[in-house]
């Protein structure tokens, strides 16, 4: 069987890369990694190749082929090399339920503390409890699960 070729196009302190990379290490799959600035611009050829709707990492290219937002692309390391370390349930009710608390880090959690970065007075204490409430919804329903 003919090696894989896998390059990831990421920058290294974005979440979304991180849960890319996660799942990458948790299936020990060797890639490329190449980083990309998230700068508008400075992005490079491949990236507006390979990405060229939201011009944003991550993506994953497997053979040529990309594999586009970081939920997407976790979902494809899991179904594509399924004989190591499954990442997700097998029971289809399980993995809609995680779904659908990855979708919730996405909308509530990482834009309430990016918020939290680029706001100020009441609008910025309002967030923090908005920030504050969605992390205790997410650690109850967590809690100590693996």
């Amino acid at each position: 069987m003919a090696e894989e070729e896998v390059v990831l196009l990421d920058f290294w302190p974005s979440m979304f890369g991180m849960r890319v990379r996660i799942a990458l290490a948790e299936k020990e799959m060797k890639y490329e990694y190449r980083e990309e600035k998230e700068l508008l611009w400075n992005k490079s050829s491949l990236l507006l190749q390979m990405k060229p709707v939201h011009k944003k990492i991550p993506v994953l290219i497997h053979n040529g082929k990309p594999i586009r937002e970081s939920l997407i692309i976790v979902q494809y390391i899991d179904e594509v090399w399924k004989d190591k370390a499954p990442l997700m349930s097998s029971y289809p009710h399980q993995r809609a339920i995680a779904r659908f608390w990855a979708d919730f880090v996405d909308k509530k959690v990482y834009v309430a503390a990016m918020k939290l970065f680029t706001t100020q007075g009441e609008e910025q204490e309002a967030t923090k409890k908005d920030f504050l409430y969605s992390l205790k919804l997410l650690e109850g329903e967590l809690g100590d699960k693996l």
